[in-house]
């Protein structure tokens, strides 16, 4: 047995190491792409000698402390517009106040820095890079008299609202979210209704009070607590479910279609079997894509759009097969969609079917279409488990 010598050593040894777990290459290079790209073009705005000297913009250290938050951990209510402009905004202005006031240099950057916190936790917006900047202006007594408050504008101000709006487009194109999300806003349908994996029974008040007794509400939002709880059930919801998996659950004896089924023909076994998805196979089995009915839908409007003519022609067009260019199944079938094996866990189908806005998952045996498990397959086996449980 480990002596409480060692055991402490071990536990000392472990307390030093990451606490953070680990990114993927994807979110390092977005991570790192979103600071290439803000302070580059920041750079742009502020770097010329002209601009510098006449207008008194420029970049400061903490700059690079802001990307780090807006780019890394755009989640963050530290990385908030809010947060960032704001409270770099009112570290400035104490800290120019306190370097007008106070001659001695230390005096002044302990009052500069512990003013500014102060300010931003009054104006709920605490970002830490502002600390920098209320060191900054404390350590640099000379430019501050030359600027005034005139400094808090140009840099800080301006030069923070244009690393935050960079941050806002960097994030939409690379698909992540900043502002973060708030709760109770409209979900990816455009509905009021939370989405399914939120539906928690908790209202904002009562996450709002999780995260301030637990001294969270400056790492982490209310609408990712209520998604955090939602997976974290889910998750659960896994352990009570298996071993139920895929395989034991799937739709096997399936109805496909081919790459080049005229659409004509997809939307015949759409109204003969009341399906509202149907899987595209190629000819030796292998998994293409889904084609849901909405895909149809989406087809027609693009083409409504892009030919400048109605939805009704539209339509008719896509189910025309006398038309040498007629539309193929492979043509709108989805290949962007989960897609599970025969012994995942029922668990774990839960948030696919919840979340990612199909209605099926294919079940994948190399390569090749298994069986499918749709939102009734998945309902039903849980239903049976849980009357089974209940006798």
């Amino acid at each position: 047995m480990s002596s409480p010598l060692a055991k402490l050593l071990r536990r000392s040894v472990r307390a030093l190491g990451p606490a953070i777990p680990g990114v993927s290459l994807r979110e390092t290079l977005r991570a790192g792409g979103g600071a290439i790209a803000g302070l580059g073009v920041a750079g742009l705005f502020v770097l010329s000698p002209k601009v510098d000297l006449e207008l008194g913009l420029f970049l400061i250290a903490p700059f690079g402390a802001s990307s780090v938050l807006l780019f890394a951990a755009p989640n963050s209510p530290l990385a908030q517009p809010w947060s960032a402009i704001v409270g770099n905004t009112l570290a400035a202005l104490v800290s120019v106040a306190v370097c007008l006031s106070i001659s001695d240099p230390l005096l002044r950057v302990v009052l500069a820095v512990s003013l500014s916190v102060a300010a931003m936790s009054v104006a709920r917006a605490i970002h830490p890079p502002a600390g920098a900047v209320a060191m900054t202006a404390a350590l640099s007594p000379d430019m501050v008299r030359e600027l005034g408050f005139m400094f808090a504008l140009m840099p800080v101000a301006l030069g923070t609202l244009i690393l935050v709006l960079i941050a806002v487009i960097y994030a939409h194109l690379t698909g992540r979210r900043y502002p973060f999300r708030q709760f109770e806003e409209d979900n990816a349908l455009g509905t009021a209704d939370p989405p399914p994996l939120q539906r928690l029974d908790l209202s904002e008040q009562e996450l709002t009070g999780i995260l301030q007794r637990y001294r969270q509400s400056l790492n982490l939002g209310v609408e990712d607590l209520a998604r955090l709880i939602g997976a974290a059930e889910l998750q659960a919801a896994t352990h009570r479910t298996e071993p139920l998996t895929a395989a034991a659950i799937m739709s096997r004896d399936l109805v496909t279609v081919a790459f080049d089924t005229p659409l004509s023909e997809v939307a015949d076994l759409f109204r003969q079997y009341s399906f509202t998805s149907l899987p595209v196979v190629a000819e030796d089995g292998r998994f293409l894509g889904i084609i849901y009915q909405i895909d149809l839908i989406r087809r027609a409007r693009e083409d409504t759009l892009s030919l400048d003519r109605g939805f009704v022609a539209a339509m008719t067009r896509l189910f025309d097969t006398r038309s040498a260019a007629y539309v193929k199944a492979g043509e709108v079938m989805s290949v962007s969609i989960p897609k599970a094996a025969p012994d995942t866990p029922a668990g774990a189908l839960l948030p696919m079917l919840a979340e990612s806005g199909c209605d099926a998952v294919p079940v994948l045996s190399e390569e090749c279409l298994a069986g499918i498990v749709t939102r009734t397959d998945l309902i039903a086996a849980l239903a049976r488990r849980t009357l089974g449980s209940a006798a």
